[in-house]
């Protein structure tokens, strides 16, 4: 070692003396900084480049303002010095002329006294002055190498605490040159005019991660910081997904959170009521861990939730859980509509008052009929509020556990909810109930969970994301998806789901109302329901015995076979639509089959015709210029069909679906009796469709002469 350290010692000397010199360097820099202003002068020139006029005139106030101060003390100073001067240059004088003229032996004792204390101290100072002249070279030296010594820390364990993640440390110097790299040009001239950043937050442990806010200098926000997000996340060593710069209160306030490396690829673990446990829904229902690694209990009563994504990242999961732990509250009752093909919440049946699954019309019809009847509800509750003492503003623990009011916790949740606000005949007031309930329906105890893998804005009401309380993103493709789940401008904020990588971040997403925060990125608990796992069904159970504890029967059944909603035979109603001439056009067509029946053909399109047409092997012609459908063609695919007895694309005429269904017989809602029929606790499969029969013929009132209708095959 020793012989190393001597070969090494040319090196060793030449950095010492190379940081002697630059540490005097920045002293002097320092200095001058400091006599000029030159950082005061730096922001009212930042100031006027930008054009903030205010901020140029504060800069400059403040110049003047410390420059007053700073020779006000300089006074103080030198007027202090002139007073000590006159006071003690008499007395000197007078001593010395004192001790000229006397003997010491002559002098009274205590005046000889001061004359021995003063010779003692000229000693010392003799003694000691030329000893500091020696040693303080050496100590200037000493601290000037220290000055201008490199900044990158040497041993880790003796500048920072003892740690187990020491590759996951942050601190404000590393934040400061990962924000120096990023690029943006004021940030860049900020740093090279010698600038410091202010932390209004230093660096300090949060969670799983680091947590700092940090105010930007002028001419840089939060938006531009969060726009080179994947740049910050490689200057500072970490993933995107582990990288979350946000705007804080002010655009000019970043708050930045910094994943440990690694944490956030673990699961969220067990859902803590998967073996035991109740819930109250109005303290909320464990959702998932933060990136903090706390516990997030998410609010049910009193906001509506929209959870969506790409497929298979764990939205009907996420809508599973919620539904699984307000299911573990016995006062709650439980609607649950699944527009499409899915088993997902088949376990559930025994739990539902109402639930309908699948593609058929009669679904869609059901859950906007459900829909309205969730506004009955809701002005039948808000009205039983008006009666009780106080008249309270909303529905609490307390009136919801008040039997005879029908106050309790009603929650329904529909999945891919995108197929039911697309749905030709019952999107547009699927669409319109769900955004007045969504104003309205939160105070009354009433919850609307929507969960789709398809948030665009022709998919989700504008609405809809603009009113609804907690947004919910799993990986999604692009901004705006992002911002059609999470609300307007979280993309441009920087709260991302579009970082979230498909099937590697599975069960994670991105969420905004579901605590104080700004924005949540949650590990959602995941309960399986998957071929050899079934932890969904014995919370069922639990949550059924709950009930039953309380002294209500649960029963179960099986809906019925339920008719499907007729639909329209578009052969039929194009060939009414003819009215006798041998040929139309095509755009007359349109207009008239959308005045015969607007639900169904109100949207149709040139592509939308010609495609029904072709199912026919009928194509419009060219006549005159025009696109025309000839009346020769229609008859003879007419004709076809008759002898035939086939429908389009060999789908039967006549065929039906059946859809399972349960009913929640003498519970607590049906005691109550204060529900319409529409929203008793007992479930009406009469409701879903009844009002409608298949296979109708003859001309409705209104319709076009001729038109028939035909039951809707399976879809």
């Amino acid at each position: 070692m020793a012989a190393y350290r001597a070969r090494k010692a040319p090196l060793d000397v030449a950095r010492l003396v190379w940081f002697v010199l630059r540490g005097n360097w920045r002293w002097l820099v320092k200095f001058w900084m400091w006599a000029t202003y030159a950082d005061l002068r730096a922001d009212a020139r930042r100031a006027r480049l930008a054009g903030d006029a205010e901020a140029r005139r504060a800069a400059q106030e403040l110049i003047r303002s410390d420059a007053t101060a700073r020779w006000a003390k300089l006074g103080i100073v030198l007027r202090r010095m002139v007073i000590t001067l006159r006071v003690a240059a008499p007395v000197a004088a007078v001593l010395w002329l004192v001790n000229s003229v006397m003997d010491r032996a002559d002098m009274w004792p205590w005046l000889a006294n001061v004359y021995t204390g003063v010779e003692a101290v000229w000693s010392a100072l003799t003694l000691v002055v030329p000893l500091l002249l020696i040693v303080a070279p050496a100590v200037w030296a000493v601290a000037s190498a220290f000055e201008g010594r490199d900044r990158t820390p040497g041993a880790g364990w003796l500048v920072r605490p003892d740690r187990d993640d020491a590759d996951s440390w942050i601190d404000e110097r590393m934040i400061s040159k990962a924000l120096a790299h990023l690029g943006i040009s004021p940030l860049n001239r900020f740093f090279k005019d010698g600038g410091t950043l202010v932390y209004t937050v230093a660096a300090r442990t949060d969670g799983d991660g680091t947590y700092a806010q940090v105010r930007l200098p002028l001419g840089v926000t939060a938006d531009m910081v969060a726009a080179q997000r994947p740049k910050l996340a490689a200057n500072l060593g970490r993933a995107a997904l582990e990288t979350w710069p946000t705007k804080g209160d002010e655009d000019g306030i970043l708050d930045l959170w910094v994943a440990d490396k690694g944490v956030l690829r673990g699961g969220a673990g067990e859902w803590p009521l998967v073996h035991e446990g109740q819930v109250d829904l109005f303290e909320g229902v464990p959702f998932g861990l933060s990136q903090r690694g706390l516990v997030i209990n998410a609010p049910l009563i009193g906001v509506n939730w929209l959870i969506g994504g790409r497929p298979g990242q764990g939205k009907s999961a996420a809508l599973r859980t919620l539904l699984l732990g307000a299911a573990l509250d016995p006062t709650a009752e439980l609607w649950v509509f699944v527009m499409g093909e899915s088993s997902d919440f088949d376990p559930f049946t025994p739990r539902l008052s109402r639930y309908r699954m699948g593609m058929d019309d009669s679904v869609a019809e059901a859950a906007t009929q459900a829909l309205v009847d969730l506004l009955s509800e809701m002005e039948r509750r808000g009205k039983a509020l008006g009666e009780q003492p106080g008249r309270p503003p909303k529905v609490s623990r307390k009136l919801a556990d008040k039997h005879g009011l029908g106050l309790h916790p009603l929650v329904c949740g529909i999945d891919e909810c995108h197929e039911l606000f697309q749905h030709p005949k019952f999107g547009k007031k699927a669409a319109e109930l769900a955004v007045r309930l969504i104003k309205r329906g939160r105070k009354y105890g009433i919850v609307l969970l929507l969960a789709t893998q398809s948030p665009t804005k022709d998919s989700i009401p504008r609405e809809v994301t603009r009113n609804v309380s907690c947004g919910v993103a799993f990986s999604v493709a692009d901004q705006v998806a992002n911002d059609g789940l999470l609300g307007s401008g979280k993309y441009a904020a920087g709260i991302r789901a579009t970082e979230l990588r498909i099937n590697t971040d599975r069960g994670t997403c991105v969420a905004v109302g579901i605590t104080d925060e700004t924005f949540e990125l949650v590990r959602t608990f995941y309960v399986p329901f998957e071929d050899g796992a079934d932890d969904v069904t014995p919370v069922i159970a639990r949550a059924v015995a709950l009930i039953e504890q309380m002294g209500w029967a649960v029963e179960s059944s099986a809906q019925p076979e339920i008719e499907a909603a007729p639909v329209a035979d578009h052969l039929a109603d194009v060939d009414a639509a003819m009215d006798g001439e041998r040929r139309v056009r095509t755009q007359a067509i349109l207009t008239r089959l959308a005045r015969h029946d607007p639900g169904e053909y109100e949207r149709w399109t040139f592509r939308d015709l010609t495609a029904a047409l072709a199912a026919y092997g009928i194509a419009p012609v060219k006549s005159d210029g025009n696109k025309v459908v000839r009346a020769e063609d229609v008859a003879a695919a007419l004709a076809d069909r008759d002898r035939d007895g086939r429908e389009p694309d060999g789908d039967p005429a006549g065929s039906q679906g059946v859809l399972p269904t349960a009913s929640l017989n003498q519970s607590p809602w049906a005691d109550q009796g204060k529900h319409s029929e529409g929203t008793s606790g007992t479930h009406h499969p009469d409701n879903a469709g009844s009002d409608q029969k298949p296979g109708v013929a003859g001309d409705a009132p209104g319709s076009l002469p001729g038109s028939r209708r035909r039951p809707r095959g399976g879809d």
